[in-house]
């Protein structure tokens, strides 16, 4: 007897409607904010109607779109690094070998630490007169950086954070995939004589590109909303070398006071993100019967 097409929905509709109602509610609210003029602290019943002027401000805002660009960098140059760190290092410690449980759990303490800790500690570590970095620089005579006071050196510091602190979450995405790679289609590519390079590239990423897009738009999602590690380390400086777009967003709604102006820029921040996640879904979609 053939299931009925409706079970499936009585089962997952509850979950999907909760799950909308979740995340529509707050897109809903930051879209009604931004037709607004108001300041935290004084009643609602005050917010002046200013329909889409705040829209047309962020889209107007040189700053906007230098956070914008910002942002793009780093999240490419961020989610890049770590695709490829972290399958490297999943790759590497596929094999059984002594000390590997060790090294696992080594990988994934820095995606444990709070942010705000994370930001501490690099900021220490990238301080020009105390820090670790030029410590170790100077071993090689090398003289010491101003690492946060340099647009260039400032922007490579939150980049090498980000991509300490997230690395292990695409290794442990990895390892997790590879596992779970068929042995049976390994065996056959072994015999038929593929070396490890022809096994890695022609069948296991192939096997899991699903996991790998996946992790790509997680990371992407990420890399766009992070917030704490950069206000810690730099709060967008030197400049706003190193604002990307949700910090501007808080310093709009909370150091400037412009609520209805950063929910209308936040607005622009999930079109693009939305935007990205589409993309990296369409490229490896399981779903998808024409592939």
């Amino acid at each position: 007897m053939r299931t009925p097409s409706w079970v499936p929905l009585l089962y997952v509709g509850p979950a999907a409607l909760i799950m909308a109602a979740a995340c529509l509610y707050p897109v809903l609210s930051a879209f009604q904010l931004g037709l607004y003029d108001w300041s935290m602290g004084t009643p609602w019943s005050e917010a002046r109607w200013v329909g889409l002027d705040a829209f047309a401000a962020a889209f107007k805002n040189p700053r906007v779109w230098s956070s914008l660009w910002t942002t793009l960098m780093f999240a490419g140059v961020c989610v890049t690094a770590e695709m490829l760190l972290g399958i490297a290092l999943a790759l590497a410690l596929e094999r059984p070998v002594r000390g590997t449980a060790i090294f696992r759990t080594l990988f994934i303490l820095p995606m444990m630490i709070a942010p705000i800790a994370v930001g501490l500690a690099w900021r220490y570590m990238f301080d020009a007169q105390f820090g670790l970095i030029n410590a170790v620089l100077g071993l090689f005579k090398i003289a010491p950086l101003t690492w946060l006071a340099d647009p260039t050196l400032a922007f490579a510091a939150i980049v090498i954070a980000d991509i300490w602190q997230w690395t292990p979450f695409v290794f442990i995405m990895m390892v997790a995939a590879l596992a779970n790679v068929d042995g049976a289609v390994i065996e056959a590519s072994r015999i038929d004589g593929a070396n490890w390079w022809q096994m890695t590239t022609l069948v296991k990423l192939p096997m899991i590109a699903h996991v790998i897009a996946i992790t790509l738009m997680m990371r992407l999602v990420d890399a766009f909303r992070v917030l704490e590690v950069i206000y810690v380390l730099t709060f967008g400086g030197p400049g706003d070398s190193t604002e990307i777009l949700a910090l501007h967003i808080y310093k709009t709604a909370f150091v400037g006071q412009q609520l209805g102006v950063a929910a209308a820029i936040s607005v622009l921040l999930l079109v693009v993100v939305a935007g990205l996640s589409f993309a990296a879904l369409r490229i490896s979609n399981p779903l998808d019967s024409k592939k």
